[in-house]
């Protein structure tokens, strides 16, 4: 990779006397995260993801109404209350920025898109906000898009997936490749609904599990950007319940050995307690899922849980005794009903009171 390349260049030239150790203290190259095990590792040392989900600030911002002011000032605030992660929609529905053709092909991003992208990686790499990059989401396939046929047909066929994989996927983590604070890219906001649900046409797990194979391998083979699929259930990242359909046999099955998540990041609300148990009370090990590797909340609500009564701050930190490697909590801007700004800096201050030493290893500037 060549991050690696960079690495071995700066111990050189720090071998040679060509860059001083104050130089390379404060040096980006520091800030990329690894997973190492179960963990995540910022230059050697653990992270925790304070995180939160700011998924747009005005839908489909990017390509759109972006507006980097909204941006600017809310990552300044979450640094402040000491998250280090946002999740963030890069495409929502895939009817703004992303150039797809009916049969399915995707061409590639529109200028407006990259320079507002841009503007934004900047944006997080000031403020020491982590990105966990949605490139799409299951409502790029609903009936109300006006463009869904499109993206259906794209997931369908392995040949127009990789048109999405190279004129997409690729070109984004090699352009920002070298930000480490573009942490990783998430496949796809809760893809369980475009298979059980009629408005999002009910796929088969075949076509996304080997599409989410080929975009992994993509991102592998292309740069140091880590790699998950938001789950929007557990029961689908585990063989305990409907089975694990991005495990890395079924993924490598599909695309060799570059297609593997790094993380997993199932979601979980209040109403999957009855299924599968309260995932603040469990650990990943008691869901089946695999414990070669770190798993996150990608999403859970702001809110905390009003029917048990356990606010967001008893939530997180239950989460992080069981073992969880971070907590991505919906939403910091109050998009919907399940909470905002308010409960998720109370918890992510209580956090950073806890164990500020994970949740910025390198020091909170």
């Amino acid at each position: 990779m060549k991050r690696c390349i960079a690495l071995a260049l700066s111990v050189c030239l720090l071998l040679f006397g060509c860059a001083d150790s104050s130089s390379q203290q404060g040096s980006q190259a520091d800030r990329r995260i690894m997973v190492e095990g179960t963990s995540f590792k910022v230059d050697g040392k653990e992270l925790w993801f304070n995180g939160v989900n700011t998924p747009w600030d005005n839908w489909n911002d990017f390509g759109g109404e972006y507006d980097a002011q909204f941006w600017d000032e809310h990552f300044a605030q979450l640094h402040d209350k000491g998250i280090n992660a946002s999740r963030v929609w890069i495409s929502c529905n895939g009817e703004v920025g992303v150039k797809i053709k009916e049969d399915g092909s995707v061409t590639g991003l529109k200028d407006k898109m990259w320079e507002d992208l841009d503007s934004f990686f900047e944006i997080a790499r000031k403020h020491e906000i982590y990105i966990m990059a949605t490139l799409m989401s299951f409502d790029h396939c609903k009936d109300s898009n006006s463009k869904h046929q499109r993206w259906r047909t794209m997931l369908q066929s392995e040949e127009m997936s990789q048109t999405y994989v190279d004129n997409y996927v690729i070109p984004f983590v090699k352009r920002y490749d070298d930000n480490d604070y573009l942490f990783s890219v998430d496949l796809c906001n809760e893809p369980d609904w475009i298979v059980e649900n009629s408005e999002c046409g009910q796929l088969q797990w075949q076509d996304l599990s080997r599409f989410f194979a080929q975009c992994a391998a993509g991102v592998h083979q292309n740069s140091d950007v880590l790699v998950t699929v938001g789950m929007g259930m557990v029961k689908y990242n585990s063989d305990n319940y409907s089975g694990n359909y991005v495990s890395d046999k079924v993924l490598k099955g599909f695309a060799g050995e570059d297609a593997f998540l790094d993380y997993y990041s199932p979601h979980f609300y209040e109403w999957q307690v009855a299924n599968w148990g309260n995932a603040f009370e469990k650990s990943p090990k008691d869901f089946g899922m695999p414990v070669d590797r770190p798993v996150v909340l990608g999403e859970c609500p702001a809110e905390g849980l009003k029917n048990a009564k356990k606010p967001l701050t008893q939530c997180t930190d239950s989460a992080y005794s069981n073992g969880w490697q971070g907590v991505f909590a919906w939403t910091s801007n109050g998009v919907d009903d399940c909470g905002g700004f308010d409960q998720v800096s109370a918890s992510a201050e209580q956090m950073y009171q806890k164990i500020p030493e994970l949740i910025f290893p390198a020091g909170k500037s």
